[in-house]
């Protein structure tokens, strides 16, 4: 093998945003508490500094405590969590329950669905381990910008989105669907770059309010 492909492949080897078909992905990740999901994401977990998109089926499913236990994880080394416009006010005492640390917890409300995507943005660039966003946001321009900011800050972004917009494409390293499963929910990881795509079945143990 010559130097200048030797210097390639080494180049290649060291990168977080290259992936080979056929290779593990050599990326940061964050476990996600849940061993079956963890053997499907890149590296182990959810990948930092990435877009990862969350679509239910519909609300209530379990969307939250799905990454309940790496949010515990960040609280915990005093990382900040934001939750940025979401559909209902984060209940602290549940919250505290779980684990978090609720000095770690930031909660942004907004008025326009612009502001709530600005806020997310300088949120990931600016030292938050991971933003929840809620969003019906669709313009690939939009989501590529949260890609980047997750990027800049090694974040993850956390994006809730209608099951119905997974019929358009996404710049998201990982996007997952949510559904009803007789013993909790079942998981569709419909792109997982770097990963392995596919089912898995969480037994959270609650009843669902899909109908």
């Amino acid at each position: 093998m010559s130097s200048t492909a030797t210097s390639l492949e080494t180049l290649l080897s060291r990168s977080t945003q290259v992936w080979r078909g056929g290779e593990k992905a050599n990326v940061d990740a964050q476990s996600s508490g849940y061993a079956a999901l963890d053997a499907r994401l890149p590296g182990g977990g959810w990948p930092v500094g990435a877009l990862i998109e969350i679509a239910p089926a519909c609300e209530g499913l379990g969307e939250l405590r799905l990454i309940l236990p790496a949010l515990k994880s960040w609280c915990q080394k005093g990382r900040c969590v934001a939750f940025v416009q979401p559909p209902h006010i984060p209940y602290a005492p549940a919250l505290a329950r779980q684990g978090l640390t609720l000095d770690s917890l930031l909660w942004v409300v907004t008025d326009r669905d612009d502001d709530g995507r600005w806020a997310a943005e300088q949120l990931l660039r600016e030292g938050a381990a991971s933003v929840l966003l809620w969003s019906a946001i669709h313009k690939d321009r939009d989501l590529r910008r949260l890609q980047l900011a997750a990027e800049a800050g090694k974040a993850c972004a956390f994006l809730y989105r209608p099951l119905s917009t997974f019929k358009q494409a996404s710049p998201a390293s990982v996007r997952i669907a949510l559904s009803a499963a007789a013993e909790g929910m079942n998981l569709q990881l419909t792109k997982v770059r770097g990963g392995r795509p596919g089912n898995v079945t969480l037994a959270l143990n609650h009843p669902s309010p899909c109908k």
